[in-house]
């Protein structure tokens, strides 16, 4: 599997991540501007924003959580030539996931859609772990 191959849905989840960047500063800095939020509110990281601020921003945290582990496990299987076919169909898979998990976050926030994609894209986390570390424990 070629390392752009690979690479490929890494760089979609980052680039998700670097899109809800953008609208929460975007978002918080027009609250700012407008008066509705006073820097003395928020200036030691109180969560003062207005909820749609909070909401965009919370979804841009929440890249930081799950997304964690599938950055390092490409990390770990990319330099051990581990990354195969299987990865890489699961890696989309899981930015799949993300991209859902985000979608329902920063609109309706429906708390049991916005669970069942976080849960599909825990689990095909996991089957990618599980896969990997079965590769590197019994040298397949």
């Amino acid at each position: 599997m070629s390392v752009q191959m690979v690479l490929l849905p890494l760089f979609v989840q980052i680039g998700l991540t670097f899109a809800l960047l953008i609208w929460m500063v975007g978002l918080r800095r027009q609250t700012l501007v407008s008066g509705e939020t006073k820097i003395r509110d928020i200036a030691l990281g109180q969560p003062n924003w207005p909820a749609r601020a909070t909401q965009v921003g919370n979804c841009y945290r929440n890249q930081f959580e799950l997304p964690l582990l599938f950055y390092a496990l490409i990390a770990l299987a990319l330099p051990l030539r581990h990354a195969d076919l299987f990865i890489v169909l699961m890696s989309w898979l899981f930015v799949i996931t993300r991209f859902a998990h985000a979608g329902i976050f920063v609109s309706s926030n429906d708390l049991g859609r916005r669970s069942i994609a976080w849960l599909a894209g825990a689990l095909v986390l996991l089957v990618m772990w599980i896969y990997f570390a079965l590769k590197i424990l019994l040298l397949i």
